[in-house]
Parts: structure tokens; C-alpha cells; sequence
């Protein structure tokens, strides 16, 4: 376990506060999977009036599109993935991953694979293209280790030679990773409907083309979009302490409390079309990385072929990789970073969970990793709220830390249902050559 460390004070209560100080109220839709939200906050003291509607949005000195983060959308991209490379070059590549699911079900996309050519990034283009490169080969890779019938400890030239240069243009692992799997990978059903809404969306791709693995992804995606306000908002946030704008601060702290808020009702919204144990058993054995699982088959990872030398000797190396997990989700570690929050492992002694999360941010795009450094870097906001003449602005600090931990304490309730208890249970087929790949995976995992 580990501790949110963020709060200001513990002993005060936002919202118990306000019932003598202020007025707060929030409002919900009637349908709990389609939230709204509004509030008002008024104090004697500053006569302030704010509504989700009203605030402002400053001018920030830290612009998020320098660093391929939307103000619209996020961290996802700005506009919608590609489905497809529209140059014939690549259509070896839409073949197989079109027909991906099938492939595997009938334990044929090691053997298709092996007959494609080593094809080059000359013809990427431009950053979606790329974009799709990389989650094609991030799909086809993960398929071809972990499919049925034993894991593969070599991935072949026609894989590892062009991933590794996509990822290399990407700054991105060459691995499957959150962004292969979730933030390139949807397109909404109505184009007239919000991407917070996971009914509105579709995977474009997943390895066993059941319901529960596209819910399981789409509900990141969801909250992604959910959550991309936040950007901008909490961005004006910083600009406005420079001139020591309270009022803007204290509205935004607010607002961020409300959405996470939000964030956590669409995980709760898991529950409603993923399986636990189709989950565990089918979705989660493909989204299992090469490192440490020598357990599973892979002592040193997974070889990743790179062709031969001038004297015909074989190149390439052993690579070993975590899998695909939320904790590669940016707009969670930019909450982190923009409130001030650490991770506190316990007992103190054991810094895994830390050190976890903080492999997880390599695993995130470049240009998000480099917004997140440029964060960093910033003013602090928990500081200004303790410093603040307001005392409205640490308690509004403080209820934003309370639902970022009621979010996180949710995740662990889905990491329950979806990981600890199926594999506590009997375990049913999901043997890979003899070696349980889904208890394998949770082995080795550090977090969902």
C-alpha cells in the first residue's frame, strides 16, 4: 500500500467548513452514466460568484499544443486517430492487424507474420501516421509473443526492425504501451457526441474482439477526454498566481475537485460491460510485458531481431519491457503534479511503488513526458494555498486532493475485481505451451 501525501491540513474538511462559511452545491444528471456537474461557491469575505460556466480561462505561459497536448482533448490526440495508413506501402501491415483477432483465436499470427516483408518509415508522414505505425506493430507484437502455444522469445526482423525506429521518432518504448492501446486507438460512433461518453466509442483494434476488452480500453479513453479541461484550466491556474489572483486559483481547484470526481464515476462505469474473468483470462495475457517473467517463459525478454552485419552475423538484443497500464495515463500524473501530490510507499523502506511510477512516465509519449518535466518546473500550487490570506484556497486544495484519492481508491476497487480476485479463484484455460500467462502477468505487474 501506499499513501496520497497533499493535504495542506488533515484536520479540515472542506466541505463540513462551508456549511457555516459558504455555499457549495453539486448537481448531478439523473442518469449516473451520463453526469453533469455545476456548482457555486460564495463566501462573505470575498464575494465571489463562480460557475463551471463563467471561469475564465487566463492566458498561461505554458502552452500545451508546444508539447502535442490538446486544450480540447488532452492528452488525446487533436484530432481523431488514424484507422488506416492510406499508402499502399503499408497495406502488409493493415492485413494482418485488420484480421488480428481471427488470427489468434486460430493461433495463425505467428505464421503470418513471419511472411511479411521488413518494410520502412520512409513513407510515414506526418505524426499520426506515425502514430498508427506504432500502434499497429505495438498490436502485432504483443500478439505474436504471447500467442497461444507458448510465449516467443524472438520477435522478427519485420517487426523489431521497423518498431524500433517508430518508437525511436516517438520517444516511446517499442513496446505495446497506453498510448498504443488507448490514446491512438478509438473513433466515436456519432461524431455529434462528447468522447467522455464510452458508449459513443469503439476500439479500433483489440486482440480478442470481445466486448470487454473494447469497454476496458474505452472507459480510459472516456476518462481521458474527460479529464482534458483540466489542462487548460489548471494551466491559467499557475499564470493567475503570478498576480496573486485568488479567486481565479481558488475556482480551479474546485472545478478539478468536481471532474475528477466525474473521472471516478466513468470507472466505476468498468463494471457495467467488462467481464472480471474475461478479462483476466483472455484480455490480460496480450497486455503482459517481457520484464520480469521469466516465470512465464522469458528469463532474459524477448530478442528483438535486427537483421545481420556486413559479415553476416545476426544483430539484435534482449529487451525486456513492462506491459501496457494505466499508470502510462499522463492526465493522471499531471494531477499529481499540478496539486503536488508524492507517493508515500509503506513501510517507507520499500520504494517500489514509487520507483514504478516513475518508470511509468518513459512509457508515456515524449512530448507529454517533456509537458510534464515543464510542470514540474513550475510554481507550486499547494504551496500558495498554504501561503494564501484566503483561507478558502487551501480548503479548496485540499477537497481536490480528497477526490484525487477517492479516484485512486476506486482504481483499486476495479484492480480487485479484475486481478486479485480471479486469481485467487480456480484457475480456468488460460494456458499459453503449459504456463499460465493471466497469473503469470499479475506476478510481475506493479499496477493496472
Amino acid at each position: 500500500m501506499y499513501s496520497l501525501t497533499g493535504f495542506l491540513y488533515q484536520n479540515s474538511t472542506l466541505l463540513s467548513q462551508y456549511k457555516s462559511k459558504a455555499i457549495l452545491g453539486l448537481s448531478f444528471a439523473k442518469s449516473p452514466n451520463k453526469p453533469s456537474l455545476s456548482f457555486s461557491f460564495s463566501h462573505k469575505s470575498t464575494n465571489l460568484l463562480i460557475s463551471q460556466n463563467q471561469i475564465m480561462i487566463r492566458p498561461s505561459p505554458i502552452n500545451p499544443a508546444d508539447f502535442q497536448v490538446s486544450t480540447k482533448n488532452g492528452f488525446l490526440p487533436e484530432e481523431l486517430p488514424l484507422e488506416i495508413l492510406s499508402n499502399p506501402y503499408y497495406e502488409p501491415w493493415e492485413a494482418v492487424i485488420k484480421d488480428l483477432s481471427t488470427l489468434l483465436s486460430t493461433s495463425s499470427l505467428r505464421e503470418t507474420v513471419d511472411t511479411l516483408p521488413i518494410l520502412t518509415t520512409t513513407h510515414l508522414i506526418s505524426e499520426p501516421e506515425w502514430q498508427r505505425a506504432y500502434l499497429i506493430l505495438a498490436f502485432l507484437t504483443h500478439g505474436y509473443i504471447w500467442e497461444n502455444g507458448g510465449p516467443s522469445e524472438r520477435l522478427p526482423a519485420c517487426l523489431s526492425i521497423p518498431l524500433l525506429r517508430i518508437s525511436t521518432h516517438l520517444s516511446l518504448p517499442p513496446t505495446a504501451t497506453y498510448a498504443a492501446f488507448n490514446l491512438w486507438n478509438y473513433a466515436p460512433l456519432s461524431p455529434n457526441l462528447p468522447l467522455n461518453q464510452p458508449e459513443n466509442l469503439r476500439c479500433i483494434h483489440t486482440f480478442t474482439g470481445t466486448e470487454s476488452e473494447s469497454w476496458f480500453l474505452l472507459i480510459s479513453v472516456a476518462i481521458e477526454s474527460h479529464g482534458a479541461p483540466l489542462i487548460p484550466l489548471m494551466t491559467s491556474a499557475l499564470s493567475a498566481m503570478a498576480t496573486n489572483n485568488s479567486h481565479v486559483v481558488l475556482s480551479a481547484l474546485l472545478r478539478l475537485g468536481y471532474i475528477v470526481r466525474e473521472m471516478g464515476i466513468l470507472l466505476h462505469r468498468m463494471n457495467e460491460r467488462c467481464d472480471p474473468m474475461v478479462f483476466y483470462t483472455e484480455i490480460r495475457p496480450f497486455l503482459a510485458g517481457s520484464k520480469n517473467m521469466g516465470h512465464a517463459g522469458l528469463p532474459q525478454g524477448v530478442f528483438y531481431e535486427e537483421g545481420l552485419d556486413e559479415e553476416g552475423n545476426e544483430k539484435g538484443k534482449y529487451r525486456q519491457y513492462s506491459g501496457g497500464s494505466n499508470a502510462q495515463s499522463s492526465l493522471i500524473e499531471f494531477l499529481d503534479i499540478i496539486l503536488g501530490v508524492t507517493h508515500t510507499p509503506s513501510p517507507p523502506s520499500n520504494p517500489t511503488k514509487t520507483t514504478f511510477l516513475s518508470e511509468m512516465r518513459s512509457y508515456m509519449p515524449g512530448p507529454h513526458r517533456a509537458f510534464l518535466s515543464h510542470l514540474e518546473a513550475s510554481p507550486s500550487i499547494r504551496e500558495y494555498a498554504q501561503d494564501s490570506a484566503i483561507p478558502e484556497v487551501g480548503e479548496a486544495y485540499n477537497f481536490a486532493v480528497k477526490e484525487l484519492e477517492r479516484f485512486r481508491d476506486i482504481h483499486i476497487q476495479i484492480v480487485t475485481r479484475y486481478i486479485i480476485r480471479p486469481s485467487r479463484a480456480v484457475q480456468p484455460p488460460a494456458v499459453h505451451g503449459g504456463i499460465n500467462i493471466a497469473v503469470a502477468s499479475s506476478r510481475s505487474a506493479g499496477e493496472g
